[in-house]
Order: C-alpha cells, then structure tokens, then sequence
C-alpha cells in the first residue's frame, strides 16, 4: 500500500464523519422544505404510509451519497496541493 494511502486514512475518516453530519442537516433541511414532518419516517414507522418511508429513504440515501462523494473528492484534490500526490 502507498504511503499517501496510508497517511491519508486518518483525513479520510474525519471527512466521513464532517459529510455524514453535513448530509444529516442537508437532509433535515430537504424534508421541512417538501413540507413534511419534523422527522423523516422510519421504516418501521407503522403510522407511515409505504409511500412516504421509500421516499424518505431514497432521498437521504441520495442526499448522502452525494455530499459523501464531494467531500471526499475535496479531501483528495486538497491532499493532492498540499503533497503533490493523489491520496488513491
């Protein structure tokens, strides 16, 4: 393994746990503007209709995935003009 790799790891798990906080506010955010509930339904929300549990799954699944890949590709391009090396 690469020694960038390596020394990398440790930003690595500090940008996933900044995009998974980002993506939760940016998610909250999202579901008060479509003008539901406070909270996102569970799946096993048994008040909640099918409708709205896949819908909010989806869009989190989305809104995370999302914030991840931006955070973690600004982690490698600032990795990258810091050392002179991709971190991948």
């Amino acid at each position: 393994m690469k020694a960038s790799k390596v020394a990398y790891k440790p930003v690595g798990l500090a940008l996933g746990a900044l995009s998974g906080a980002l993506a939760g506010g940016l998610f909250k955010q999202v579901w008060k503007t479509l003008g539901r509930d406070e909270d996102a339904p569970d799946a096993t929300d048994e008040d909640r209709t099918w409708q709205e549990v896949l819908l909010a799954a989806t869009l989190q699944g989305a809104i995370f995935a999302g914030v991840k890949a931006a955070v973690d590709r600004a982690g490698a391009a600032g990795t990258r003009r810091l050392t002179g090396t991709w971190p991948g």
